[in-house]
């Protein structure tokens, strides 16, 4: 309602304003049309500071040329050309007059009188040095002491092993899409690291390993954070003070500068998001001079911003969001005006297609088929995948194997479960305790190979050999009943209706019998997912399920891990609901059978379409299943705005060396308060220019700033953080960063919107021209001396903790949730 509310303004101004006495009209001459303004109008001049009035000047008429098809240029900036574009058809005369009404406008209340070739460009080299003064503090905090700790800390352990597997070639599994591993593994291969840390666990000292290279890299992107948000706030707002506090807020905020200095995929997220955020921003206002090489840049660099944040992490798909809302609304606004031909909406929208969806799409599936091509090797995350994905990989069993198509009775196999991190049908000779279930052999999934997993199968009503020579061979189909011996043990997969051991309402799943004679309760039906009956069954394709015949179960694996009884393999249970979901489903992975000719696994490999699609169904099963484990710490997202709780990063005890994530308190909770008033004051003003208030001159174009410009950034922030109220999986406070970003720069926006609204309520007083300027100057110095006492948290620190008086941090805990 807010962003609406600012287009809508700048709509209403054209008519709502009376044209200066001394402006003449517009003039339209066939597919010309001429807006002419002679002589000089005494219009009012701004302050560079405030950009409130301040006396008036004479300012020089600009000569306006509106052609046919072409949107014109903006006036005195800040708004686009579409703007100023009047409609045709019935009231052509009447928006002719409205152009020249708001072009007037606008000369009056913007265009100063030119300055000196001297004065611009000391305005210029002023905000050059601003941004790189900007850029360089950033730099400076960022890459402070930046090798401390030498050890891991925190996700190192994680995002650190796996930039080994990158330099060493050795397929993993992750939850996130692959660009920021990648990343890491080469800027530590180019800066040295040779791939053989271990990353164990948090606190293993890096020794004489080269692990700067890779937090550098992290360093080198966060930092840039900052300027990228300078810069968006100054496009958004056209406010140095704006740009300044949202610099300031992030610069000095604690929990960001601790995101920037490690082994994280955080950094490299915020700065994609960021950098699409920032390219969007530019190319909005490049659309006064759409197709113009500025125009097409800043619109390709949005695409390839929104790829980049994508590949790291799925919540790229939130600035992906923004963009597209943001591009749904700037088309629709192409489409209504009716200075526009039909083949130039086309040609927005194209153009549209190919940089926000195509491009992005050509560049995140690039990045899936270089992360495919550089890990070639078996590794662990083999298990995670189906064997037709398992048999790519150089090391792997099923690699370069040969092995019959078709299964047969009497194989020696292999069943795998089809969800992930399930692993293999399993058994072994320990039994179930007592008090759980029968007291017989246990049956659990294991992840790893091993000739535990090896079962043969066999026909229900018969113990003859069906290896012997003299027998045929006899496939296995669809709807045959069969009994599955484990070849180790000799006993039959087994079930009956005891209770599964943890899964309530479940049936428990054992090996039964000697030598492979058993009872009814061996018997299972076997069923092809979405096949005929009599088919028969294939090595590594064919998805299957069993079917216990005596109750009519399903054989599945709850993924739930047993105690140390069950070695802490994972569960299978006999589930009585028979709607089909991967825990239920399985495939035959290896097969050994003398009587049959064997195929090469080469021509059941996957193609890319394949390993892509399987590749994004792993990773978002995974995500879903991700689940807090015993004494892990978790958050919850209404803790995050408020600061509740942050994150240890390194250390829990007073010797040694702690890193703590937290924000900076003054920030977030400045951030927190700034959302509370520009809710309150945008929905004011935007009910108020929907009931008709006229709003002072001086006045339009803050709301216009407030509304517009801060709408974008509510939404990001919005987009950013309330979906992770809807996720049922783990949370950790550093989710939330990518909104903070968003709320600061709605800070900066908002605060100096407000400082400029008293600076012009007071501007009779003496302390009214200067309350803007104090203002800014003291959230500026409240924000670095609150870095100074916080700075700790991020930097490092050793001694008592913050709970005993004697610590140096104990005035510091405002919050009795806050452990550093």
């Amino acid at each position: 309602m807010l962003y609406a509310s600012g287009r809508f303004l700048a709509a209403r101004a054209a008519t709502t304003l009376p044209a200066p006495p001394r402006a003449r009209g517009l003039a339209l001459r066939g597919k010309r049309r001429e807006l002419q303004i002679p002589g000089h109008l005494e219009t009012p001049s701004y302050d560079s500071w405030t950009g409130l009035r301040t006396r008036p000047s004479a300012t020089p008429v600009r000569r306006v040329i509106l052609r046919k098809g072409r949107m014109p240029p903006a006036i005195g900036g800040g708004l686009t050309g579409s703007e100023l574009r009047p409609r045709r058809g019935r009231c052509a005369p009447q928006a002719a007059r409205a152009v020249g009404r708001d072009t007037v406008r606008r000369v009056a209340a913007r265009s100063l009188k030119r300055p000196a070739w001297s004065s611009r460009s000391f305005e210029a080299a002023g905000r050059w040095a601003t941004l790189a003064v900007v850029t360089l503090l950033s730099f400076a905090t960022r890459f402070h002491r930046l090798d401390q700790p030498a050890h891991i800390c925190w996700d190192e352990t994680h995002f650190g092993k796996m930039g080994s597997y990158y330099i060493n070639r050795t397929f993993f599994f992750d939850v996130h899409p692959p660009l920021g591993k990648m990343l890491i593994g080469l800027a530590g291969y180019l800066s040295g690291y040779d791939g053989t840390f271990l990353f164990q666990k948090p606190g293993d000292r890096y020794e004489h390993h080269s692990y700067m290279g890779m937090r550098g890299f992290c360093a080198f992107l966060g930092s840039w954070l900052i300027p990228f948000a300078y810069l968006t706030v100054l496009d958004l707002s056209k406010s140095f003070p704006a740009a300044l506090l949202t610099a300031a807020l992030l610069t000095f905020d604690t929990g960001c500068l601790t995101l920037s200095q490690y082994i994280l995929l955080d950094p490299i997220l915020m700065f994609f998001i960021m950098a699409a955020m920032l390219s969007m921003v530019k190319y909005n206002s490049c659309a006064d001079r759409p197709f113009s090489a500025p125009w097409w840049f800043w619109l390709s660099l949005t695409g390839i911003s929104l790829a980049g944040a994508l590949g790291v992490k799925f919540v790229g798909l939130f600035i992906i969001l923004q963009v597209g809302l943001n591009t749904i609304s700037d088309l629709w606004q192409l489409f209504g005006d009716l200075s526009l031909s039909l083949v130039t909406v086309g040609k927005h929208l194209t153009a549209r297609i190919l940089c926000l969806i195509v491009l992005p799409l050509v560049l995140y599936v690039t990045i899936f088929a270089v992360h495919v091509m550089v890990l070639n090797k078996s590794g662990p995350g083999d298990g995670f995948f189906s064997s037709a994905f398992q048999a790519r990989l150089s090391g792997n069993s099923l690699h370069n194997a040969s092995i019959p198509e078709y299964l047969a009775y009497g194989s020696v196999i292999t069943v795998k479960n089809l969800r992930m991190a399930i692993g293999y049908l399993h058994s072994h000779r320990h039994l179930y305790p007592e008090g759980i279930g029968a007291r017989q052999q246990q049956v659990t999934t294991y992840l790893h190979k091993d000739y535990n997993n090896l079962w043969i199968i066999k026909k229900h009503n018969t113990n003859t050999d069906p290896l012997d020579p003299s027998f045929p061979v006899e496939f296995v189909r669809h709807g045959d009943i069969v009994r599955l011996e484990h070849k180790e043990t000799t006993r039959n997969l087994h079930s009956h209706y005891h209770e599964a051991p943890l899964t309530r309402k479940h049936y428990q799943v054992t090996g039964y019998g000697i030598n492979g004679t058993g009872d009814s309760n061996d018997f299972w039906r076997i069923e092809v997912v979405n096949r005929k009956y009599g088919n028969r069954i294939k090595v590594l394709r064919s998805r299957i399920r069993l079917i216990h015949l005596v109750t009519g179960c399903v054989l599945g694996s709850s993924g739930k891990i047993l105690p140390r009884w069950g070695w802490e393999q994972l569960e299978v249970t006999c589930t009585p609901y028979l709607k089909e979901t991967s825990n239920s489903i399985w495939n035959i992975e290896d097969h050994i059978n003398p009587k049959l000719p064997n195929i090469s696994l080469d021509v059941l490999q996957p193609s890319f379409s394949e390993i892509l699609l399987e590749s994004h169904m792993v990773m978002i099963r995974g995500n879903n299943g991700l689940k807090p484990k015993d004494n892990e710490f978790t958050s919850k997202p209404w803790h995050w705005p408020i600061n509740y709780q942050g994150l240890r990063f390194s250390g829990a005890n007073d010797t040694d060396f702690r890193v703590y994530l937290l924000g900076n308190p003054v920030v977030w909770w400045l951030n927190l308060v700034s959302i509370v008033l520009y809710l309150l004051l945008g929905s004011t003003i935007a009910i108020a220019i929907q009931r008709g208030v006229q709003l002072p001159a001086e006045l339009e174009g803050l709301t216009r700033v407030l509304l517009r410009g801060g709408g974008q950034l509510l939404l990001g922030w919005m987009l950013h953080y309330f979906p992770f109220f809807l996720m049922g999986r783990i949370l950790y406070f550093h989710h939330y960063f990518p909104a903070m970003l968003f709320s600061s720069m709605l800070t900066g926006i908002l605060w100096d919107t407000l400082l400029q609204l008293c600076a012009w309520g007071l501007a009779s007083s003496p302390v009214g021209r200067r309350i803007h300027a104090m203002g800014i100057v003291s959230l500026l110095l409240a924000t670095a001396y609150s870095f100074y006492l916080f700075h700790p948290l991020a930097y490092g620190m050793v001694g008592p903790l913050a709970q005993e008086p004697e610590s140096p941090m104990a005035g510091l805990r405002w919050l009795e949730s806050w452990e550093f």
